[in-house]
């Protein structure tokens, strides 16, 4: 009977142990069947500070017989995750215990590669040989197994939990009658194999899709089925077709979604008035590229008092795109509009992108209204959001309007009413424009280009894209809309993404400091520099010869802008608030942004989003772009460059590395290395601090913004890569300076 009594007393306390799972109401709202948490059985196995076999850890948590199957699914998952692993014996131990790190794979072109922690701290160095076992993407669990040559911890795969690619886009090779792929991805190092039967009567050197079947393992290679003949490698728009692929760019339209799109009118309905104001008969007009085919804004300034009255008027994209419909889940897929040369990719499929939300001329349109009141010093007063019905008076060109203002050019009669509102509008802009100078915004010189093509997509010159003050005018309306909109959500208390871009780390600030004092240069502001400070030493710095140096490297200090719902102000535009609102069309931030406006004209209650992600998503989805953009240029220019080789030019060192420098070409717009062979002969160091290489024995020196004359010598469309050779020695320091430079230099890592 005691026996009996102590068994009974010792399964009411395994039965206690289960009920304290803090997430228990949690998996019993989730499941019929509830299971103890995954965070309770963290808990558990922390507390008991030992692996444990399956039947241990399902008898101290009283798991039912039935409940064994799921409860080893559940640990199973865990495992997927990085939250478990199993040792030798079959036993479930937390990977924290055993100094496992979690992360994901980051190959490198050479080789090697990286395990870049999910919870941060320093990367885990992968050998070559440990790479042959993953893919870049991979999420795996590694162990340090310790320190380098170069003093960097190496890391030891132990498992991999999650493949990150599961289709690779490349070149097909076949070779002896074995076939392979070779990713166009440079960080997935190793080659595919692809089986006979799986290679789909794709030829010798075509581009490829392939889907992989296999993964690599420490003695095999990952196998593929090829799934996708793109066609040959200089085929017209193939460049497009990879980079979409490489990237992973959402390009074609799911069904579903093509369908909600096709059940949208042609045009705006009569029952879609209701609630907005008729703005049809206020002269607005859009402003674009002389190539722009979707139009998110339209502006109208007239004269009102002392001051203006500013009305900028927004396609009302979410009228139409409705929270997680078809439309909405394949847009925050896109997160933007990916623009390449010749060829758009919408984040709206075309009957809205490009026709019932673009405001087109001469047709009614649904909008978002910012109309807006400024003083004549150009400073912003009150500001009013509403819904509308518009009617585009004219689409116009920034040269178009341009021509007009300057007295270069005469509208034509259709047009000639319109040129007072315009007129207005420049007005309006000057003073908006010296407030901006007021202010401090930071206003960082760059040259745009454009490329010239022939019927193949090939490009016939590449040209400089010369800004004038139509580009400004609407960049200024655009820019006082949106901080109207940063604050209707900060003054009604509405949860949205702002546009946040924050100043320099104190790390950067003191690389920066020291890099201006070798200049005799001065950043003001102390600890804490305001953009103001950036931009007073911008203008003092400009007719310096070496400016261009001195502005990159004040450019580099600076973080990069994103998406975030914590307001932390622009530092660039020195706002201390600042949202996306005027480009709904083609960013989904913006289309969030005018559903908040919306909800808070309503007095809707806030729904509850997961805001913070939704911007990082955004953020990654504008890298992503970004990253296919270069891609596609570059493999352009490239191409270009083909029927230049053996061509000398003058350019301007645009970049320093441990292995070279890239030249930046004056004519063409092109960018090319020189490597440190090419230098000289000569044992050169790096110098990160002072953003030069320079020569151990001869002090040759090659700093960002030095002018060189270079030969083009090679032109390769494989790898995407120009190689220059130098044509006009660089001038030499003295050998006091060089002596001490470098004592300080230091090898740039890999």
């Amino acid at each position: 009977m005691k026996k009996s009594g102590r068994g009974r007393g010792k399964a009411s306390i395994t039965k206690g142990l289960r009920a304290q799972d803090p997430y228990l109401e949690r998996e019993k709202s989730k499941y019929g069947q509830p299971l103890p948490s995954r965070e309770f059985v963290c808990q558990v196995l922390e507390k008991e500070g030992r692996p444990m076999s399956f039947g241990a850890i399902a008898g101290l948590l009283s798991i039912k017989e039935d409940e064994l199957p799921l409860f080893q699914r559940r640990l199973g998952a865990m495992a997927r995750d990085g939250q478990l692993m199993q040792n030798r014996r079959d036993e479930w131990c937390l990977p924290s215990k055993l100094n496992l790190v979690k992360g994901r794979v980051e190959g490198h072109p050479d080789g090697f590669g990286f395990v870049v922690p999910e919870e941060g701290g320093e990367d885990l160095f992968l050998s070559p040989k440990e790479m042959h076992q993953v893919l870049h993407g991979d999420k795996v669990l590694a162990r340090v197994s310790g320190v380098d040559r170069r003093g960097r911890p190496e890391g030891k795969v132990v498992e991999v939990l999650e493949h990150g690619l599961s289709k690779v886009v490349g070149r097909f090779y076949l070779e002896q009658g074995v076939g392979f792929l070779v990713a166009e991805n440079r960080r997935i190092n190793q080659d595919i194999l692809i089986p006979r039967e799986h290679c789909a009567g794709a030829n010798h050197g075509q581009v490829v899709t392939a889907e992989i079947i296999a993964w690599p393992t420490k003695h095999s290679e990952a196998i593929g089925r090829i799934v996708e003949v793109l066609g040959d490698f200089t085929g017209p728009g193939m460049e497009i077709e990879i980079a979409l692929r490489k990237h992973d760019l959402p390009h074609v339209f799911p069904a579903d979604t093509e369908a909600l799109a096709k059940k949208l009118p042609k045009k705006v309905l009569k029952k879609d008035w209701e609630g907005r104001e008729d703005l049809t008969q206020l002269p607005l007009v859009t402003i674009d590229g002389e190539t722009a085919r979707d139009f998110d804004d339209a502006v109208y300034c007239e004269k009102k008092g002392r001051g203006w009255r500013l009305v900028v008027a927004i396609a009302d994209v979410s009228h139409y795109v409705k929270p997680a419909d078809a439309l909405d889940a394949e847009a925050y897929d896109r997160g933007n509009s990916v623009y390449f040369p010749r060829r758009v990719i919408p984040m709206l499929p075309e009957a809205l992108s490009n026709g019932l939300c673009s405001l087109n001329p001469q047709v009614e349109r649904l909008c978002m209204v910012c109309d807006m009141n400024i003083n004549a010093r150009g400073e912003l007063g009150e500001y009013r959001f509403y819904p509308a019905v518009m009617f585009s008076h004219a689409r116009l060109t920034y040269e178009q309007v341009w021509g007009w203002l300057s007295g270069e050019e005469k509208p034509v009669k259709e047009h000639k009413a319109l040129l007072p509102h315009l007129q207005n509008l420049e007005n309006l802009f000057h003073l908006l424009l010296k407030n901006r100078q007021k202010r401090g915004a930071i206003d960082f010189e760059s040259v745009e280009t454009r490329m010239f093509f022939d019927d193949e997509g090939k490009i016939t010159k590449i040209a400089p894209v010369h800004r004038n003050d139509a580009h400004k005018l609407i960049e200024e309306c655009m820019l006082a809309a949106n901080t109207c909109a940063a604050d209707f959500l900060i003054s009604n208390k509405r949860p949205g993404l702002y546009r946040v871009h924050e100043g320099p780390t104190p790390e950067k600030l003191q690389a920066l400091r020291g890099f201006l004092g070798e200049f005799g240069l001065q950043l003001g502001g102390g600890d804490e520099p305001q953009a103001k400070d950036y931009a007073a030493l911008l203008e003092k710095i400009k007719p310096r010869p070496d400016a261009q140096l001195l502005q990159t490297v004040m450019l580099r200090s600076l973080k990069q802008a994103m998406y975030s719902p914590d307001n932390a102000g622009h530092f660039g535009l020195a706002y201390d608030h600042y949202t996306h609102f005027t480009s709904p069309i083609r960013r989904y931030p913006d289309l969030m942004v005018h559903r908040a406006i919306k909800a808070g004209l309503t007095k809707e209650k806030p729904g509850k989003l997961p805001l913070a992600e939704i911007g990082m998503h955004c953020s990654a989805t504008e890298r992503r772009a970004d990253e296919a953009t270069r891609d596609v240029e570059a493999w352009l220019k490239t191409y270009y460059m083909r029927d230049h080789v053996g061509n000398i030019y003058e350019g301007s060192v645009s970049a320093v590395t441990s292995f070279g420098v890239f030249v930046a070409l004056d004519e063409v717009f092109v960018e090319g290395l020189v490597h440190v062979t090419e230098l000289g002969q000569d044992y050169f160091q790096y110098d990160q601090s002072k953003h030069w290489l320079i020569g151990e024995r001869t002090g040759k020196r090659f700093r960002l913004g030095d002018r060189v004359t270079v030969k083009v010598v090679r032109a390769d469309i494989e790898t995407s890569k120009i190689d220059f050779t130098l044509v006009e020695k660089p001038r030499e320091i003295k050998p006091a300076e060089q002596t001490k430079s470098s004592k300080k230099s230091s090898r740039k890592k890999s």
